[in-house]
């Protein structure tokens, strides 16, 4: 199951969010801060290394792209250690004016992976609905008059 949003915010516009791998503590719910970007982000195998949770308790960990095909889908290995790790896939559908957003995450490691996958949806929705808001909101101000 897909968590979705509409932005007005054409594919290119969120797309140049999602390749900006210093943002990635701005639109992602839970990273705190990011320690460094791989310079071929968002290339296959490159990684973001980032901090999560909440000054003094930050967790280190890193995501690093699985799959990619250039300015539409997005796919992701997010790791939270000691929490585990998520594939994260999001795709971008270009609509009459803007796009859709559609983001699906899967556990990947127990003991979440063990849990049913509409239950797994139901846990994350709502903050992968608020990441979704964070990076339309993003793209959507880059298409604003100065």
């Amino acid at each position: 199951m897909a968590t979705t949003r509409e932005s007005s915010a054409t594919v290119e516009q969120v797309w140049d969010v999602l390749a900006d791998g210093w943002a990635y503590a701005t639109w992602v719910v839970g990273a705190s801060r990011i320690r460094a970007v791989d310079p071929a982000w968002p290339s296959v195998g490159s990684r973001i290394h980032h901090s999560v949770g909440i000054w003094p308790v930050v967790l280190s960990d890193h995501t690093r792209v699985t799959g990619l095909h250039e300015g539409r889908e997005l796919s992701l290995e997010a790791r939270a250690l000691p929490f585990g790790a998520a594939s994260v896939t999001i795709r971008l559908l270009p609509l009459a004016a803007g796009c859709r957003i559609e983001m699906i995450e899967h556990a990947l490691t127990p003991p979440i992976s063990l849990v049913p996958d509409a239950v797994q949806h139901a846990l994350v929705h709502p903050r992968n609905r608020e990441a979704l808001r964070r990076l339309a909101l993003l793209a959507e101000r880059s298409s604003s008059p100065s």
